[in-house]
């Protein structure tokens, strides 16, 4: 018997008409899910609202909308408020001199206002200033005089213009920008030709390849998602002040108003006259003077059910922003945790925005100019930053990590795994924290290292198992002095 051609079955999701296949929920019949008949399937993102591109209204929102303020402002503060820590293991007395350097020249200043222009515009950039040196010639950290670094000088991306025509070629963090940057030049800072190696470059918001090439490489501004939820959010804050207009309204019913009106003159004249002497003679403590015949209605309004719609727009705005409300708004969300949790997640992201986006340029541009120029040498192989906290420490919270700190070194100490200079060291690392023992000074610990070293026996001779007594738990007898033969 010859065998029948048989079609393949068609997947399940799928139109036998077509051959296409299709993902998720659908029912036809009752117009629920993606691709059927109602309003849901209707909508759809479209390039609409590109912000970004328009410097104006960018300006306008910052200068008249507290929220456009705040969700700019607020970032790029958090990322430079605690500054960093330079660590040297060898020569820690040069990473204070470089931090005191950094406060001096203004330099955590000039990186917020940088962020900030990055997040509102979409881009800015830093430039290093370095007395009598080349713009546009690379910079040499070997040939940078003492007192040669001044600062930072920031532009925003509409003041400056990107070489695409000259693009670094070298692999690297910065392979494919711009090797130059022409400065648009006003009265500020004049129109000269940057080197990219003297170039802090702040993005804003990340953007697929094509998108960023119409945007000049540079990012997304942080206006543009939130452009929705602002809109929404100014809408229902206006409209609940409007309300509040309307909140008490008074009502009279005036037999034969209709026809006082149309006659006209004096009829209407004394109608007139009548609602003046009412607005005159009502307050708090008078009276409304109205015919026997007349009606008085008062009507109020309640405005029950409009607050939680404006904390549910709050809520959104934080979310487009991706700043808790306990930080954006100062208030405390509801719930257990009081706020703490959203804000210590919140400064767990800016921990990782300084570590991804500040601590490539620290290391590998500004440290090395900073060093030659306050220290006048190169940058040790063991320089290293950390960037502090943001969380701040209540008292009692610094005096539980002091009391667990100083038993720990202690205990340490006192077995002998660390020495006295370590201890020091290890306690003076934490006075950073908690603020206690800041009076430890590098003279106590280069006293401590000169000391001789203890006698590790007598460290030891308490711990289970040490000395030849520790089976039955006597203490190993001294060995007998030798005894001299005689001549």
């Amino acid at each position: 018997m010859a065998r029948k051609n048989m079609k393949p079955a068609q997947p399940s999701g799928g139109s036998a008409a077509d051959g296409k296949t299709t993902d998720g929920f659908a029912n036809f019949a009752a117009k629920l899910g993606m691709g059927t008949d109602n309003l849901i399937s209707q909508g759809k993102y479209v390039l609409s609202e590109l912000i970004t591109r328009n410097r104006t209204e960018l300006e306008a929102c910052y200068r008249s909308s507290w929220i456009i303020g705040k969700a700019v402002d607020v970032v790029a503060e958090d990322m430079t408020r605690e500054g960093v820590t330079i660590l040297s293991e060898h020569t820690p007395d040069d990473g204070t001199k470089m931090q005191k350097a950094l406060g001096q020249m203004g330099f955590w200043k000039s990186i917020n206002e940088s962020l900030k222009w990055a997040r509102l515009f979409g881009g800015s950039v830093a430039v290093m200033l370095i007395d009598g040196h080349d713009f546009s010639q690379p910079v040499d950290p070997s040939k940078i005089r003492k007192g040669a670094f001044k600062g930072l000088y920031v532009l925003d991306r509409w003041r400056i213009n990107p070489s695409f025509n000259d693009m670094v070629t070298e692999y690297g963090p910065e392979f494919r920008m711009p090797k130059y940057y022409e400065v648009i030049g006003d009265n500020d800072f004049p129109s000269v030709r940057v080197h990219h190696s003297r170039v802090l470059r702040f993005d804003g918001i990340e953007l697929p390849y094509y998108q960023k090439v119409a945007e000049n490489r540079w990012g997304l501004s942080i206006v543009e998602r939130m452009w929705d939820r602002l809109i929404a959010y100014d809408s229902i804050t206006h409209g609940t002040a409007q309300l509040v207009f309307i909140a008490y309204l008074r009502k009279i019913g005036v037999k034969g108003l209709r026809e006082a009106l149309s006659i006209g003159g004096k009829t209407e004249e004394n109608m007139i006259k009548q609602f003046n002497y009412i607005r005159l003679m009502q307050s708090n403590m008078g009276i409304t003077l109205l015919d026997e015949q007349d009606n008085f209605e008062t009507q109020s309004y309640t405005f029950s059910g409009l607050s939680d719609v404006m904390d549910r727009a709050g809520e959104q705005i934080a979310g487009a922003t991706d700043i808790p409300l306990v930080r954006f708004f100062g208030m405390t969300p509801a719930g257990f945790n009081g706020g703490d949790t959203d804000l210590r997640n919140y400064y767990d992201r800016i921990h990782k925005d300084r570590e991804n986006q500040l601590r490539p340029l620290l290391m590998s541009k500004v440290l090395p100019v900073l060093c030659q120029s306050v220290l006048n040498k190169e940058m040790p192989d063991d320089f290293d930053i950390s960037f502090p906290s943001l969380w701040q420490l209540t008292d009692k919270e610094k005096a539980e990590i002091t009391t667990a700190d100083e038993t720990s070194v202690s205990s340490a100490f006192t077995s002998g795994l660390i020495s006295k200079s370590i201890a020091l060291k290890e306690l003076k690392q934490q006075s950073r924290i908690t603020g206690r023992f800041t009076n430890i000074t590098n003279e106590d610990i280069t006293e401590a290292e000169n000391e001789p070293d203890r006698d590790m026996t007598d460290l030891m001779s308490g711990l289970q198992g040490f000395g030849p007594g520790k089976n039955s738990g006597e203490k190993g007898k001294e060995k007998p002095a030798a005894v001299e033969a005689p001549d």
